[in-house]
């Protein structure tokens, strides 16, 4: 990171309890540096192990993450730059309106069978990728399954996280993957109006359709971090957080850019 990145950064990071005089045992390696060994494993898709000299031992970097994941702290520091993002654009920090989409990509060695499934549209054996975007692309909730789960089974789950942690968001756009029964549920059950963007049927080739194209666009930040490129993984929720990492990485720059 820059120092100018740093410098926002910072500012929405959790602040560990021996500093604040809470107890516990200080550090030994600076956050900085945490950070940065982080989001070169993300960006780089490297191996934990591969870690480079410059950067702290592989299995500190490892404990930190691991900790930042198990605690929560990697979605607080998330939603604490998405926030400021939207206040930097003129938007109020919750979002009223969302997009959910999903993705399939292919799983690797170390992904289990328990969580790993075939998409038959897509033909992918892997895992999906299921998000909530807000208007900007910036993501809301994000949910990690195999690959054979279909988008209305996950909506529900993943529209229920949405409402749990934004309880302002009354319309979701869709694609038609996300018809039929979970339409009338999420009316009833979150008030959400959830509308289905179809693509016309006399369209041919690439057409960019109403709202829909903003998840898409949010899909592609995603894939420019290679260890996206794929699922490496064992856990979902390890999944789940190396999204959050590399949307961490988008906005702290956004921010960093607008500083200057």
């Amino acid at each position: 990171m820059s120092d100018a990145e740093w410098a926002v950064v910072r500012e929405v990071m959790s602040v560990p309890g021996w500093l604040e005089g809470r107890g516990g045992q200080p550090e030994s390696y600076c956050h900085r540096q945490m950070v940065d060994a982080v989001r070169y494993l993300v960006a780089g898709g490297i191996t934990w192990r591969a870690m480079p000299a410059d950067f702290p031992a592989w299995d500190r970097v490892y404990a930190f993450f691991r900790r930042w994941r198990d605690k929560g702290l990697t979605a607080e520091f998330h939603d604490r730059l998405r926030e400021r993002v939207r206040r930097a654009a003129g938007r109020d920090a919750e979002p009223t309106a969302g997009v959910i989409d999903a993705q399939s990509v292919k799983g690797a060695a170390s992904v289990p069978a328990a969580s790993r499934g075939f998409d038959g549209g897509k033909k992918v054996n892997g895992r999906k990728r299921h998000i909530v975007v807000d208007t900007l692309g910036l993501l809301l909730a994000v949910m990690v399954t195999a690959a054979s789960v279909t988008d209305r089974d996950a909506g529900q789950t993943l529209l229920a996280r949405l409402r749990e942690r934004h309880w302002r968001v009354t319309r979701v756009w869709a694609d038609g993957g996300y018809t039929g029964r979970l339409v009338d549920f999420a009316r009833d059950a979150w008030r959400i109006a959830l509308t289905v963007v179809r693509r016309s049927d006399d369209t041919s080739g690439f057409t960019v359709l109403p709202k829909r194209w903003l998840v898409e666009r949010t899909f592609a930040w995603l894939m420019h971090s290679r260890r996206l490129a794929r699922d490496y993984e064992t856990r979902t929720d390890t999944s789940e957080a190396v999204i959050k990492w590399a949307m961490s990485t988008v906005m702290s720059r956004r921010l960093a850019r607008r500083a200057r």
